[in-house]
């Protein structure tokens, strides 16, 4: 009913979002993966999305489904059993085309012992899997696609939303870790087969407690590769990471100084891996050295 009428508003990390639908399927998948998330009704809501239902002018037979933010569309309409993937690829756009006053670092982000472990990364990188994996075996999920920093105070804030795993990764997690409350999969999208990943309960409760970053680590699956995690320079990072931030020209000084403070303040690495569970002692090693 609230997504319907005046709107289901949902607390993830900083920010409140307004939802409306009248797309049964979507709400019903809603309810799944967004039941552990604080309803903020009676609060401020940043966005205001929405799904509504279209027919397609070239088959009148077939419905699709148009993403709106605060009544304008950004992008073309999508089948309808894409709702879901629609509305979450909606969301991330209005927080990277809204969000000025943070630096966001296209960056999965967990925490382990009160410290934030960055890893940016292109995508096509796994940087989503390798979060969904790390998130279900003992490190906090900030998030699987912004680092939201506090360019000042080098403080980053969790939001915690759904990871939407692609194609051969979707059996890869259901394999490795089959606890996981994952949503159906959504073949043929412009991404390939995706599923989305409801993050851990904890991971949403916690979402007001924010942390400085301590690692940067930039990762990359390769098939049977052997894990190798290797330092790597100050430069050689900050190169790196500026170019994996979504509004780092558009904070212009401010941008350079906190991306210059974050690196000085950080060890960095690169990181191969093809092993999960190699991968997960390394991590865990390198934050209990604290």
């Amino acid at each position: 009913m609230l997504l319907l009428k005046q709107g289901l508003r949902v607390a993830i990390g900083p920010f409140n979002i307004c939802i409306h639908t009248a797309y049964k399927p979507l709400a019903t998948q809603l309810y799944t993966l967004y039941r552990h998330y604080r309803l903020a009704q009676d609060e401020i809501a940043e966005f205001h999305v929405r799904i509504v239902t279209e027919r397609s002018f070239s088959n009148p037979l077939t419905q699709k489904v148009r993403f709106l933010l605060d009544g304008q569309s950004p992008f073309e309409s999508f089948p309808q059993e894409q709702a879901l993937a629609v509305l979450e690829w909606g969301i991330n756009l209005a927080i990277a085309v809204r969000v000025n006053h943070l630096l966001l670092l296209h960056s999965a982000v967990v925490e382990k012992n009160g410290h934030v472990i960055l890893l940016p990364a292109w995508p096509g990188s796994g940087k989503t899997t390798l979060c969904t994996v790390l998130t279900h075996q003992g490190f906090r999920l900030f998030s699987d696609e912004f680092g939201l920093m506090e360019p000042h105070q080098g403080i980053f804030y969790p939001i915690p939303r759904l990871m939407p795993l692609k194609n051969e990764s979707i059996e890869a997690i259901r394999n490795y870790l089959p606890e996981v409350v994952m949503g159906q999969s959504i073949p043929n999208t412009q991404k390939g087969t995706v599923a989305h990943v409801c993050p851990p309960e904890e991971s949403i409760q916690l979402s007001k407690q924010t942390a400085k970053a301590k690692w940067i680590i930039f990762p990359k699956w390769i098939a049977d590769a052997p894990m190798k995690i290797e330092a790597i320079s100050d430069a050689q990072a900050f190169m790196l990471l500026a170019s994996n931030a979504f509004n780092y020209e558009v904070l212009g000084a401010t941008g350079f100084q906190a991306v210059t403070h974050l690196i000085s303040s950080c060890d960095c690495y690169k990181l191969v891996y093809s092993d999960f569970d190699e991968m997960i002692a390394a991590l865990k090693k390198l934050a209990d050295e604290v």
